[in-house]
C-alpha cells in the first residue's frame, strides 16, 4: 500500500515487489504505483509532490479545463493511478541489498469489519493467512464493484505463483523463524460494523498502530486472544484503547460481531479447502 509505505518516520526502499534471500531483502521496481483518488497535499504531502513532477505518468486522471489534473473526479472510474520514480520520493533510500526484516505486514481489507485494526500472528497463522491472502474488492480498485465485495487472492498475488502455495508459506516461515521476524496482521477496512454500519479505519489510526508494531514498543503489551481466530490483539496502542482494537467491543450488537465473525471464518474455511493441505503446522493456523 504506497500511502503506508511512503512515512515520513520511514525510509523507502521500494513501494512494491520485493524479494528476499540470505543476504537480505531488495526491490523490483524502483518506483512506485500509488491509487491518487481524493489525494490531496494536506493529508499525503510527499505522495502529492511526486505526482505533479514531470514525468509521472497519470493513469485514468480526469483534467479539468486549465487541463490540471483533478484527483476527487472518479466518474470514469474510482481507480486513479500515479506512476513515478522511487528517488520522488525524498526520504528514499536506493540500493542493491538491505537487511532481513523484523517485522513482516499483510494488510487485508475486511468489509464485514470482523478484523481487528491489528493483530499478531505466530509462525502457523502467517502461513496460514499468507496462502489465504484475505481482502475486499473496492470501488477504487475494480471496475463495476459499487459495495465491498469479499475475495481471496493466494499468497496475495495469486497470478503469479507457479508452485503450489504451501511451498511459498514455508518459505515464509522458515526465514521467518530464522531471523526472528514478527508478523502483523493489519486492517484497513472497516471498523464497528459490515459495509453500510462500519466506517473505514482513518490512515492516521493505521500509521499510528503501524509505527508502533514496527518501532518494537510492542514487547510488554497486553495481547487479547481472539477465540474464533486465534490470533493476538493488542488491548491498547498509545492513545487508541481497546473499544477500536478490539471488533467485538466496536461493534454495537455483540450477537451480530459473533455472527458475521463466523461467516467471515467459515468463508477462510472453505476457500482453504481447494489447496488439500494436510500439514498440521499450517492447519494450526486456521480459525476455529
Amino acid at each position: 500500500m504506497t500511502t503506508l509505505s511512503s512515512d515520513p518516520e520511514r525510509r523507502l526502499i521500494g513501494d512494491d515487489e520485493h524479494g528476499w534471500c540470505e543476504e537480505g531483502i531488495f526491490n523490483f521496481e524502483g518506483g512506485c504505483y500509488a491509487k491518487v483518488i481524493n489525494l490531496s497535499k494536506e493529508a499525503e504531502p510527499k505522495i502529492y509532490s511526486a505526482v505533479n513532477r514531470f514525468p509521472t505518468v497519470l493513469e485514468n486522471v480526469i483534467y479539468d479545463e486549465k487541463r490540471m489534473p483533478d484527483f476527487t473526479d472518479g466518474t470514469r472510474t474510482e481507480n486513479t493511478r500515479a506512476g513515478y520514480p522511487l528517488y520522488f520520493i525524498d526520504n528514499a533510500v536506493c540500493g542493491e541489498i538491505f537487511p532481513s526484516p523484523k517485522n513482516i505486514i499483510m494488510l487485508a481489507y475486511d468489509a464485514f469489519g470482523v478484523l481487528p485494526p491489528i493483530a499478531k500472528l505466530n509462525y502457523s497463522q502467517a502461513m496460514y493467512h499468507f496462502i489465504s491472502g484475505y481482502t475486499a474488492k473496492v470501488a477504487n480498485t475494480e471496475i463495476g464493484i459499487k459495495e465491498p465485495v469479499a475475495t481471496f487472492s493466494t499468497c496475495f498475488g495469486a497470478p503469479f505463483m507457479s508452485h503450489h502455495p504451501k511451498i511459498y508459506a514455508g518459505m515464509l516461515s522458515e526465514k521467518m523463524k530464522k531471523y526472528g521476524s514478527n508478523c502483523w496482521l493489519i486492517n484497513t477496512g472497516l471498523c464497528g460494523g459490515p459495509y453500510g454500519t462500519g466506517k473505514r479505519i482513518s490512515i492516521k489510526t493505521t500509521r499510528e498502530i503501524l509505527n508502533w508494531a514496527l518501532s518494537g514498543k510492542h514487547k510488554g503489551t497486553e495481547f487479547y486472544r481472539d477465540p474464533v481466530f486465534g490470533f493476538e490483539i493488542p488491548q491498547k496502542i498509545g492513545n487508541i484503547g481497546k473499544e477500536i482494537l478490539n471488533p467485538s467491543l466496536s461493534w454495537k450488537n455483540k450477537n451480530e460481531y459473533m455472527n458475521k465473525q463466523k461467516e467471515l471464518a467459515e468463508m477462510f474455511k472453505k476457500n482453504f479447502e481447494k489447496f488439500k493441505i494436510t500439514d498440521s503446522d499450517i492447519i494450526a493456523g486456521s480459525p476455529k
